[in-house]
């Protein structure tokens, strides 16, 4: 039986593959919050090994590298986070650690935008992240690269610069949960799909960028991303009417 919907449904949100070949579907985007001690310093929180804690962002916040990002609204601190990107390829629940790389199809270079203004306000007042973390063109992300020959990425450089100058410099061997852990607890909590994406947390260096800045990153073995920031979505002005308002 042919769905039927009432209006054409979006293309699915997608994330290009390294050397072509098609691109990657996007289901879910799952980010680890605070994974490098030093990075939990700087936001003024213990870096001890406490279990991880997740939040999203939508699968349609992905956007290329090479992008121009407009600078979003409702914000006056717009900040970078250069990640560790991990995409799973196969289902697994309550998967064990052991088995959690057997769930990975590649990983990536990727970029979580955040409102880092939005995000505090809301961390202070005990509030979901959503509005720091989860808005348009949030997630940018450079091409993946499948897992070759069942080598996993565990060491290796991560890096970012503003305008050339680098801000964030630390290596994979850092990260508090490294990438079989992290896997192991989401699986815990619901059904990993493929599709889904891990970004698996930012080091130290986070800072705020403005239109026309450009940011560049990488990490040794993954290639490197790069974004620019646009000037902010024009808003329409409104007049309100009786039955509503009307864009003048």
């Amino acid at each position: 039986m042919t769905m039927s919907y009432v209006f054409d449904p979006p293309a699915p949100p997608s994330v290009a593959m390294a050397g072509g070949g098609g691109r990657f579907p996007v289901r879910r985007i799952f980010c680890v919050g605070r994974n490098y001690a030093a990075h939990a310093r700087e936001m003024g929180k213990d870096p001890d090994r406490e279990p991880p804690f997740f939040f999203t962002k939508p699968a349609d916040a992905v956007v290329d590298s090479g992008a121009i990002v407009p600078y979003p609204p409702e914000t006056s601190d717009f900040q970078y986070e250069i990640e560790f990107v991990v995409a799973i390829g196969r289902e697994g629940f309550d998967v064990g650690r052991e088995a959690a790389l057997d769930l990975v199809f590649g990983y990536g270079v990727g970029i979580d935008l955040t409102r880092r203004d939005l995000q505090l306000e809301a961390r202070d007042k005990g509030r979901p992240w959503d509005w720091g973390k989860a808005f348009d063109q949030s997630a940018p992300i450079a091409p993946l690269h499948r897992v070759n020959g069942g080598r996993h990425p565990a060491a290796g450089r991560i890096w970012l610069a503003l305008n050339g100058v680098v801000k964030q410099d630390a290596d994979l061997t850092e990260l508090i949960w490294p990438v079989p852990d992290i896997i192991s607890i989401l699986s815990r909590s619901m059904v990993l799909k493929p599709g889904d994406l891990v970004m698996t947390g930012t080091p130290a260096g986070v800072g705020t960028i403005v239109a026309g800045d450009k940011v560049t990153g990488g990490i040794d073995g993954l290639g490197e991303i790069g974004i620019a920031v646009g000037k902010p979505i024009a808003r329409r002005s409104q007049r309100v009417v009786r039955n509503g308002p009307e864009s003048e």
